[in-house]
């Protein structure tokens, strides 16, 4: 049965959105995913369905919508993808406590990615590869303009961030 990655957004971020994850993994469980591992308490699952990712997205926002009252966000990867993803790091060689990836629900429209290329993030910088966008957080991710509610802000579309050692968990997750 294929194996996939959920990455929620913004549950259990301030105090908002709360989710306890065992209560999240017997949730999910329940509406028919299997083998569901969860990792750290910011939405982060690791599942196996014979549904799209797609089709997996909407489970999950539906389940958590009718059971919690909140709507969440959700981006699935396949562990091709994020393996894809770790290879084609730009800032490889850069302190890994500095890199984050933000991944993008969908692809932006084109001119907002013009617009988004041509400011001066000096001295954090971003790659956009497909819905994916890598970032360098050189003074750390607490000062960094190059956020997640920037990229939605600016490409009008939801996402959320990890970082790369959550991304590099994940994808060990998924490989078990």
């Amino acid at each position: 049965m294929p194996t996939h990655i959920a990455l929620l957004r913004g549950i259990n971020v301030s105090g908002q959105k709360k989710i306890k994850m065992a209560d999240l993994k017997a949730l999910l469980t329940d509406a028919g995913l299997e083998q569901v591992q969860t990792y750290l308490q910011s939405g982060n699952v690791v599942f196996q369905s014979e549904s799209s990712g797609g089709e997996a997205a909407q489970l999950m926002e539906s389940s958590i919508l009718k059971h919690y009252g909140f709507e969440v966000k959700t981006v699935i990867k396949t562990p091709m993808e994020l393996h894809q993803l770790v290879d084609d790091n730009p800032f490889a060689g850069e302190d890994t406590k500095l890199l984050y990836v933000t991944f993008l629900a969908e692809t932006p429209p084109a001119d907002r990615l013009e617009q988004l290329q041509t400011g001066d993030y000096h001295p954090e910088a971003f790659v956009l590869k497909d819905k994916i966008t890598y970032i360098f957080a050189a003074n750390g991710y607490g000062r960094a303009k190059l956020n997640n509610n920037f990229f939605e802000k600016k490409l009008q579309v939801a996402a959320t961030t990890r970082n790369w050692k959550t991304v590099n968990a994940l994808l060990e997750m998924s490989r078990d």
